[in-house]
């Protein structure tokens, strides 16, 4: 685990073979085959669909139903320094072009999962539960003002994601303006893959944009069914609802989906959603 390796200096780097500029750590990988084999033990099909390898059936079925989206350790160079480390998993049906459960894990900290599953009614429901198997439902994230609101973004990467960030005067502007009494509580904050969505479910923060590179489908996914499940919304930067159905009708469909981005704001509600695109200076491609 990222413990020794935080403590120990070896943050156990390896070449990235499948995506050239992200961190791999021997952690992801071990954990890659863990899923895989835990799965495996449950699922009797399903495509297997993890950030670190192909997406590949496992099972007898040569066409399962399910497709199991999986990224083993997110922000993992952070989490061998034993900062900040999650873990996703989503199950998605083919039949109903939709997730039907997804679990965000959170290494370090008392709120350990964020879970969204469809009920057998068919409704969608989110909760979280914590370090003492303490759960608490989720639904109508609050509605705060753009000016009382926390904003995240991945903003780790100085060029690529900072800098277009620093440019963004009129949503920062906005951010900055005072409230009735005076007092200045827009804030600016860094998140990280779907946890970042979770947080907006959970109310902890009140929106997340991507609007530089956009996140990969194992990054999204997972958060976005739980934001969804929470009553909140994910838009793309027109502001029209992403769909929830990613394109998993085939093997060769999973495969495309892994390799798109998707841009987006994500919010508690679509009034701040449809605020925050409105202020967002892009050019007409960055859309």
């Amino acid at each position: 685990m990222p413990w020794p390796s935080a403590l120990s200096g070896d943050r156990g780097e390896r070449r990235n073979p499948r995506h050239a500029d992200n961190f791999l750590s021997e952690h992801d990988l071990w954990m890659h085959r863990r899923y895989r084999q835990l799965l495996s033990e449950r699922l009797e099909s399903f495509v297997y669909a993890s950030e670190e390898a192909a997406p590949q059936v496992l099972g007898d079925e040569p066409e399962p139903d399910f497709c199991v989206l999986v990224d083993p350790l997110d922000t993992s160079e952070l989490a061998v320094r034993g900062l900040h480390g999650y873990t996703h998993v989503m199950v998605y049906s083919r039949a109903l072009a939709r997730p039907v459960v997804s679990v965000v894990g959170d290494i370090f900290h008392h709120i350990q999962l964020y879970v969204a599953a469809r009920d057998d009614e068919g409704r969608d429901r989110a909760f979280v539960i914590t370090a003492n198997h303490d759960s608490y439902a989720l639904g109508s994230p609050p509605a705060n003002a753009l000016s009382d609101s926390l904003i995240t973004n991945y903003l780790m990467r100085p060029v690529s994601r900072f800098v277009p960030l620093a440019g963004q005067g009129r949503l920062l502007q906005a951010l900055g303006e005072p409230a009735a009494d005076g007092q200045r509580r827009g804030r600016i904050g860094v998140d990280f893959g779907s946890v970042g969505l979770c947080h907006v479910a959970a109310g902890f923060t009140d929106a997340m944009i991507e609007f530089a590179k956009g996140f990969a489908v194992w990054d999204l996914a997972p958060g976005h069914y739980i934001l969804h499940a929470a009553g909140g919304v994910v838009v793309d930067l027109r502001g029209r609802p992403i769909s929830l159905d990613y394109g998993f009708d085939s093997l060769s469909g999973i495969a495309e989906a892994m390799d798109r981005r998707q841009k987006f704001v994500a919010a508690g509600n679509a009034e701040l959603a449809r605020e925050v695109v409105d202020l967002l200076d892009l050019l007409d491609g960055q859309r």
